[in-house]
This record gives C-alpha cells, sequence and structure tokens, in this order.
C-alpha cells in the first residue's frame, strides 16, 4: 500500500505542485488548505507524513505542529517562505522533523520526503535485526519507535528518535554535525547544522536527568556527539 502523505497548504498553485510530484512518485496525497482541517485529517486519516505550511487560515503551521505532537507522532516537514532562522528553530523546538524554505525545488522536497520515510520505516532487510538495545535505564524498541526510560515511556519525535538510536548504536563513536546531517537526516545539510543542534537539546532535556550535565549523549567541544554508555 502507498505511504500516505498529507499535504497543508493554502495556496491552491503550491498544493497542486506537490500533489503532481509526490503522486508521480507513487504516493497517495491528501490536501488540507488551513490548519483546523490538518488537525482533523490526522485524526481521521494517519498518514505517514505531514508536509506543513507555516503560514496558514485559522491556525498556522506552529500551532498546529503543537497540537498534533499531543496526539501524534507522524514525522512532518514544514514549509515555509521565511529565511529567518528563529523560525526554522521553532518549527524543530515544536517537533517538526525537517522543513524546506519557499520557494523549493520539488526534486529535492521529494528526496527529503524519501528520506524521512526511509529512516521511519524499517526496510525488509532489518526485520531480522535486533528489535532492541538496552543501554543502562534506557531500552530502545527499534520496531515501535519507542525509548523507555527507568520504566516510563519517553514521547520522542521520529527524528529525535532516529538520532538516538544511531548514536546508540555506535557507543563512543564522535560525530561531527555534518556527519550526522547525512547519517541521521539522510541528505546533505548544506551546513544547517543548528538542526542538529537543536535536536541533540531536545532529546538530552527528554532522557537526561540533568541535561546540563549529560550522562548518554556527550559533546567533544570542536568535534560533535557521541554516546557514552554509562558506568555501572
Amino acid at each position: 500500500m502507498a505511504d500516505k502523505i498529507l499535504v497543508v497548504e493554502d495556496e491552491q498553485l503550491i498544493a497542486d505542485i506537490l500533489r503532481f510530484n509526490l503522486e508521480r512518485e507513487g504516493y497517495q496525497v491528501l490536501l488540507a488548505f488551513d490548519g483546523q482541517e490538518a488537525l482533523s485529517a490526522c485524526r481521521r486519516e494517519a498518514p505517514q507524513l505531514v508536509i506543513l505550511d507555516i503560514m496558514l487560515p485559522k491556525l498556522d503551521g506552529f500551532s498546529v505542529c503543537r497540537e498534533l505532537r499531543r496526539f501524534s507522532r507522524v514525522p512532518v516537514l514544514m514549509l515555509t517562505a521565511k529565511e529567518e532562522e528563529v523560525d526554522k528553530i521553532l518549527g524543530l523546538e515544536l517537533g517538526a522533523d525537517d522543513y524546506v524554505t519557499k520557494p523549493f525545488s520539488p526534486r529535492e522536497l521529494v528526496a527529503r520526503v524519501k528520506a524521512i520515510l526511509r529512516r521511519t520505516q524499517p526496510a525488509p532487510d532489518e526485520e531480522g535485526a535486533i528489535a532492541q538495545l538496552r543501554v543502562g535505564d534506557l531500552t530502545i524498541d527499534h520496531d515501535s519507535y519507542r525509548v523507555v526510560l527507568s520504566g516510563q515511556e519517553v514521547g520522542l519525535t521520529p527524528k529525535e528518535f532516529e538520532l538516538l538510536r544511531f548514536l546508540a548504536q555506535h557507543p563512543g563513536q564522535i560525530f561531527s554535525r555534518e556527519a550526522l546531517c547525512r547519517e541521521v537526516w539522510g541528505y546533505d545539510y548544506f551546513g544547517d547544522a543548528r538542526t542538529v543542534d537543536v535536536t541533540v537539546r531536545r532529546l538530552r532535556e527528554k532522557i537526561e536527568s540533568d541535561p546540563s550535565r549529560p550522562v548518554y549523549i556527550k559533546t567533544r567541544r570542536g568535534v560533535g556527539y557521541y554516546f557514552q554508555r554509562p558506568g555501572p
């Protein structure tokens, strides 16, 4: 069955361009033209991915993303005509997984969609892989995209989960921001490494008892990040 993608865009021309290019790649595309309609469609249709414009009637994209994260972990790719860094970071802070700035290349957007879906859905040859990874008080369940810390489930976005899983699978190995962009986001971010920093900070706030003194996700200043197995 084709992956279902919800496109939330109030400009009909852009919505039609997105639908044409995504359907050409074999995806099932649903359209919503305002924030309230988007939330209703997410509850009703349970899409595998949401492409979400920021400037929307009724509810803006930030509000939609904030509300969406209360009941769903669906990956969110934000669309914005704004280039200010603060808007991009706010989207990430609210739980978006990626963003594209208008005007965008349809080819680039489709590539990002494929990268997100590839990372959030296990490939057939991974079905026999280890289903769970236990490190200290953390349990990382690959199949269900769940993380349990000291017996309590931690609500992570898909991208936060993927970053934690990748680092935990390579304990002690230091990865630069650019390397994490390639390995976790699935393509080059063209120097926009702040995305990694924001995701790491959000992840630390959720799994570290003291995010200012992390136990699991450590920083090697001037180099990058690495996962440290806690001592006995």
